[in-house]
C-alpha cells in the first residue's frame, strides 16, 4: 500500500492540531481494541469473534469493492496471512490468557519481525542498531514469560507471536506488489477473512449459537468497535496523516499504543503486575523503538540521497 509522495504537508513542520488529534484517536482505538478482543473472547468463540469483526467492516467497506483489481495470485496469499490466519491466531491467543499486558506488549514484535523479513526476503539493509533492537525485544519477552503471571499465558502469547510474525510478512508481501488504496486492501481482506472465519468457527467450535444468543451488549459492541472503529476508521484515519506525512515520523508514535491497553488492563481488568514483568515488557518496547527508529532514520537518508540525485 502506496500514499502520494508530495503533500502540502510533507516538510518538517510540526504536526496541526487535527494531526496530534488523528495520531490521539489511533492511539485509543487501537489500545481499546486490544481491551475489546479479550472481552470479546471471554464470551465468544474466537473465530466466529474474528468473522462477525470483518462482517461488520464489510458492510461499510463493500463500495470500496470496485475493479480494476490486483492479480489474484498476488493479492490472495497477503489477504491470507493478513486476515483469516492472523486474526484466527490473534483471537485465539486473547482467548487463552488471563492477563492482557504481556500479550499486548509481545504483540509489538511485528515490528522487527518486518524489519527481518525485509532484511532477508527484499535484500533491505538491517542496521546494527535494528537487529540489537530486535534482540533485546525478544530477550524481553522471554523474561516476561519467565514471570509466573507470564507463564501461565505462555499459549496464548506463543500463537500471538505467531500471528505477529504472519503480520510482518504479508507486510513484506505488500512491498512487493502495486499500491493499492488501504480501505480498498480491507474491503479485499473483508471479503475474504468474514466466510472463512465464520465457516471455521461452525466447523470447530462448539456451542456457536448458544454462547452468542447469551452474549451481552457489551461484547457486540467490542465487535463492532472493532469493525468499525479499528478496521475502518483508525486505517483512514492513518492514511489521511501518511498523506499529510513523512511514514517515519508518524509510525513511531504507535509504539504508545501498549500504554493504553496496559492501563486499561491494570486499571480496568484486573491484570498482576509484577516488577519481573515491567522490565520484561520494558525491555521489550525499547527493543521496538530501537528498530522503529532505526527505520525512520534509513528513510530518512533514503530520501536525502534520492534528493541529491536529482
Amino acid at each position: 500500500m502506496t500514499a502520494p509522495a508530495s503533500s502540502a504537508h510533507s516538510d518538517r513542520s510540526s504536526f496541526s492540531l487535527a494531526e496530534w488529534g488523528a495520531i490521539g484517536a489511533i492511539l485509543l482505538v487501537w489500545g481499546i481494541n486490544n481491551a475489546a478482543a479479550k472481552v470479546a473472547t471471554d464470551t465468544l468463540p474466537p473465530l466466529l469473534v474474528g468473522g462477525l469483526r470483518f462482517g461488520v467492516a464489510l458492510v461499510v467497506l463493500a463500495p470500496f469493492l470496485r475493479p480494476p483489481f490486483p492479480p489474484w495470485r498476488q493479492i490472495l496469499p497477503i489477504i491470507l496471512l493478513c486476515g483469516p490466519l492472523h486474526f484466527g491466531l490473534i483471537y485465539w491467543g486473547f482467548s487463552l490468557i488471563e492477563n492482557l499486558s504481556p500479550m499486548v506488549v509481545a504483540l509489538q514484535l511485528w515490528i522487527p519481525m518486518t524489519a527481518f523479513f525485509a532484511w532477508r526476503m527484499l535484500g533491505e539493509r538491517m542496521a546494527p542498531a535494528a537487529l540489537a533492537g530486535m534482540v533485546v525485544a525478544f530477550v524481553g519477552v522471554a523474561w516476561m514469560s519467565l514471570d509466573p503471571h507470564g507463564a501461565a499465558d505462555l499459549p496464548g502469547i506463543a500463537l500471538g507471536l505467531v500471528a505477529s510474525g504472519l503480520w510482518a510478512l504479508g507486510t513484506v508481501l505488500v512491498r512487493r506488489m502495486p499500491g493499492v488504496p488501504p480501505l480498498k486492501m480491507q474491503a479485499l481482506t473483508s471479503v475474504v477473512a468474514a466466510p472463512v472465519l465464520l465457516a471455521a468457527s461452525f466447523a470447530f467450535e462448539g456451542d456457536v449459537v448458544a454462547r452468542a444468543a447469551s452474549a451481552g451488549w457489551v461484547v457486540w459492541a467490542t465487535i463492532v468497535w472493532a469493525g468499525l472503529a479499528s478496521t475502518v476508521g483508525a486505517t483512514a484515519l492513518l492514511f489521511w496523516l501518511v498523506q499529510r506525512r513523512e511514514p517515519g515520523r508518524v509510525t513511531p508514535w504507535f509504539l504508545l499504543t501498549p500504554l493504553v491497553s496496559c492501563g486499561i488492563g491494570i486499571g480496568l481488568m484486573g491484570d498482576t503486575l509484577t516488577l519481573q514483568l515491567v522490565l520484561g515488557g520494558g525491555a521489550t518496547l525499547f527493543g521496538v523503538a530501537l528498530v522503529a527508529l532505526s527505520e525512520r532514520r534509513a528513510a530518512v537518508r533514503a530520501a536525502a540521497d534520492r534528493q541529491i540525485q536529482t
